[in-house]
């Protein structure tokens, strides 16, 4: 990205002037904690910088609805919210580097636990957004019910800040679990596929199943509940699961490393059925990886060379493939071969941004 001019508004207002007053083309910036995903970003003229965007605006404890500013980091939301018992229920690894509201919707991004709280797509439940031509657009609100039109929230999610600024963010809450414990078993992804599939067709109800590349391999299981009830749990998916300690240290630490990757490979995001994600992640050849088991979404570390033939796998398994880190220098393809929805995908960058204003190049060669 080359530009010589940042812009920092602080308020709604001060947003909608930016993008209304600075011609040519923007770049939407934020906690930079995914500067590097998708595609390189062409040359814009300005730059706007959300950071100072940041904070509560309402707060509705006994709706477990929350709103705030798009460049509000999520760390900083879940300490305001936890005197409240309450919690936006993502783990996305760069969640701890800072990443902010707008960032993680735009990025599409998730954690383990969407196995049962979704991502950011199914948690949003309004937005406002300023649009290529200054107008200021409001979809949802702080209440959970169906509307006519867009769904703007939706159609933001994973649009890597080409649709609009996000500026504000209404969010459903959780409660804070009373306890959660994570069992651990060593285990070859093929072994934890098969383990994962008998927890799966249960009772047991984990709130996370993912299998990391740590030594030869380890299946985690989380699972929440009361005091009263989780030990009782625990040893029933103990049973079903062949043994398995539960973890004394974090080993979600460990997931959110290798979700990172190393600064000299390449991390590629892979989503497809549960049932053929083990055997692609596998044919992929991958240097490291965090697969879920449940939620079908892996992320894997790999030479940057290797990165072109891994997307054409997942797209012949019928799956999406996207780049989230690429080395210094590294030549390495963003997106794989062109969806098939790709004709719809390019109508609603021409119905919002006709002017292509909003972050080039995230999509190219697509669009």
């Amino acid at each position: 990205m080359k530009t010589t001019t940042t812009l920092r508004p602080a308020d709604l207002a001060e947003v909608r002037d930016a993008v209304r007053d600075t011609p040519g083309r923007l770049a939407v910036a934020g906690a930079g904690t995914a500067a590097g995903w998708a595609g390189d970003l062409d040359t814009v003229d300005a730059v706007l910088d959300l950071s100072a965007l940041s904070g509560v605006i309402t707060h509705n404890p006994g709706d477990m609805t929350v709103s705030a500013h798009a460049g509000t980091p999520l760390r900083a939301l879940t300490d305001e919210l936890a005197e409240h018992g309450q919690h936006v229920s993502l783990d996305a690894a760069r969640i701890a580097d800072g990443a902010t509201l707008g960032g993680l919707v735009a990025t599409g991004d998730s954690g383990p636990s969407s196995l049962v709280y979704g991502t950011m797509r199914d948690l949003v439940i309004g937005v406002t957004v300023v649009l290529a031509d200054g107008t200021v657009a409001r979809s949802g609100g702080h209440v959970i019910k169906n509307v006519a039109g867009y769904d703007l929230a939706k159609l933001l999610h994973g649009s890597h800040g080409t649709l609009g600024v996000l500026t504000e963010i209404v969010l459903r809450l959780h409660p804070v679990p009373q306890r959660a414990a994570t069992l651990v078993v060593d285990a070859p992804l093929a072994r934890a596929a098969e383990l994962a599939a008998r927890v799966l067709e249960g009772p047991y109800e984990p709130v996370a199943l993912e299998w990391i590349s740590h030594g030869s391999g380890q299946l985690l299981v989380r699972i929440e509940g009361t005091d009263e009830a989780l030990p009782a749990r625990v040893q029933r998916l103990q049973e079903v699961l062949d043994g398995g300690d539960e973890a004394a240290d974090d080993p979600w630490l460990r997931h959110a490393e290798l979700t990172r990757g190393s600064p000299e490979a390449a991390v590629l995001r892979i989503g497809a059925r549960p049932s053929v994600l083990p055997a692609l992640v596998a044919d992929v050849a991958a240097d490291a990886a965090t697969v879920g088991l449940g939620t079908g979404v892996a992320t894997v570390s790999l030479p940057p060379h290797a990165v072109a033939e891994a997307h054409g796998r997942v797209h012949a398994a019928g799956g999406t493939s996207q780049l989230r880190y690429r080395p210094p220098g590294a030549d390495a393809p963003a997106w794989g071969p062109p969806p098939s929805a790709l004709a719809v995908l390019r109508a609603v960058k021409t119905e919002l941004d006709p002017d292509g204003r909003f972050g080039p190049g995230r999509f190219s060669p697509w669009m």
